[in-house]
């Protein structure tokens, strides 16, 4: 934990907050005489939301990732990459240099040196908000990011929200993310479920044919759920049937008796809405099953893994993964000028290439940053209206849009394969790009998962 000044929200002189002249307002307290209520730069500059104004020299960013429990693997890799958009920030370099439309100047965020404090979601709803609320109160951070659970990722965008915090989501995939749950205080830059659904399910027919019967393990939490819901309604828009879905506890290590009732079934697929650690335990134990070796119904028994990551598919190992099909939200191996140079300065830094979870954390830091830049100040309500249809490039992702009207970040999502042992040069390409969908197939209406953003200024 790095050390960071204190700073106390303050009021005006009057001792009115810009909240509670909002209030009045609405309440006819305030006369039509009355000053504007538009905030615009500096008009408000003593007025509290969350943890602005930002007092001193320096901005303080909090970043809560997983660092214990299943998930600990991409926490690890999160952190680093938070930590080298912070020196990016202060200092200059990475994408800094690639990021189009961009205002950051390599000086800090308005001047201001950033500095960070660190906590442990420990993959767990309560723990994650008792930490994100310490960095909040305690360490008056201006922003939150982290996460690689979305049932963890909700629960910190709900207190966010309610205290004034902009939270940039990290690793969130659940449509419910910036769908019923959704805030106006929450961003996501991560695809979701939906969209994984939508790319991966038109590749699953053409290589494994249309008539096809998929068995679901998914595990039990929002995001298990959503992903579940989008691979069945998308690969049976192929063709496929559904024979079944388990819903498997978030702690489980042995799958064995889950696998026991697919080998019962008729099912020729084994879908394993499974991530992190579930994932490589989940496919492990299917491979020690022999089910990588079977057939059924007169086909290849295959396995699909909808979410994938480098880490987690070194984890589950070559053979294991070898030919499992899944998606990804972006790989190291892209040979765009942002990917480029984000990996050649991780690598740099760390010693390897960065995971997806790294870039998608690396990236939100920057743009959240950028947002504050174009806003002109830290109060939140400019800084959600500056990220709000923000369109930009030079990110990795190509052409990609911050969606207004949920917060959803739409942008190509990659297909991607176990790459065999053989094919494998070195240590880190686990997975190749068999495919790269782009934003507009995967765009979809953004009412179809309902949920409200809510006010700009927390009641």
């Amino acid at each position: 934990m790095t050390d960071v000044k204190s700073e106390k929200s303050s009021h005006t002189a009057s001792g009115w907050s810009r909240r509670s002249v909002l209030k009045a307002t609405s309440a006819g307290a305030v006369g039509a005489a009355a000053t504007p209520l538009f905030y615009t730069q500096n008009a408000w500059a003593e007025d509290a939301i969350g943890n602005y104004p930002v007092k001193g020299s320096e901005v303080v960013l909090g970043f809560n990732v997983p660092q214990t429990g299943a998930y600990a693997d991409e926490g690890a890799d999160e952190l680093r990459a938070y930590k080298l958009a912070v020196k990016h920030l202060n200092n200059g370099g990475g994408m800094l240099d690639t990021l189009k439309p961009s205002k950051l100047t390599g000086n800090g965020i308005l001047g201001k040196k950033v500095t960070y404090v660190t906590g442990d979601t420990q993959t767990n709803a309560d723990a994650s908000r008792t930490s994100a609320r310490r960095m909040i109160e305690r360490d008056k951070v201006i922003m939150v990011t982290g996460g690689s659970s979305s049932g963890i990722a909700i629960a910190q965008q709900y207190l966010c929200n309610e205290l004034g915090i902009i939270f940039m989501c990290g690793l969130t995939h659940s449509n419910d993310t910036t769908g019923k749950d959704k805030q106006r205080y929450g961003f996501r830059h991560f695809f979701n479920a939906h969209m994984t659904g939508k790319a991966l399910s038109p590749v699953l027919s053409k290589e494994y044919g249309k008539d096809r019967r998929a068995f679901h393990l998914t595990a039990d939490y929002s995001w298990g759920h959503t992903q579940q819901q989008s691979m069945q309604e998308f690969t049976e828009k192929e063709g496929w049937s559904t024979e079944g879905n388990i819903m498997t506890p978030l702690k489980t290590t042995d799958f064995s008796q889950y696998l026991s009732q697919v080998l019962n079934s008729d099912a020729d697929v084994l879908v394993l809405n499974h991530y992190g650690a579930n994932m490589v335990n989940s496919l492990t134990n299917a491979v020690n099953f022999g089910m990588r070796d079977m057939q059924k119904n007169g086909k290849n028994l295959e396995i699909v893994v909808p979410l994938y990551s480098r880490l987690m598919a070194k984890g589950a190992g070559s053979t294991n993964i070898d030919g499992v099909l899944g998606t990804s939200g972006w790989n190291w191996a892209l040979e765009d000028e942002g990917s480029k140079i984000f990996v050649k300065t991780f690598t740099d830094e760390y010693g390897f290439p960065p995971s997806q979870a790294a870039h998608t954390c690396y990236v939100q830091t920057l743009l959240y940053a950028n947002a504050c830049e174009m806003a002109g100040t830290f109060y939140p309500p400019e800084v959600i209206k500056a990220l709000e249809d923000f369109k930009f490039t030079g990110a990795g992702n190509g052409d990609t849009l911050y969606r207004g009207a949920d917060h959803q970040c739409i942008k190509d999502i990659l297909v991607m394969q176990g790459n065999s042992p053989s094919a494998r040069t070195s240590d880190f390409d686990y997975l190749k790009i068999v495919d790269q969908v782009d934003a507009k197939t995967v765009d979809y209406d953004p009412a179809i998962f309902g949920g409200e953003l809510g006010p700009y200024v927390p009641a």
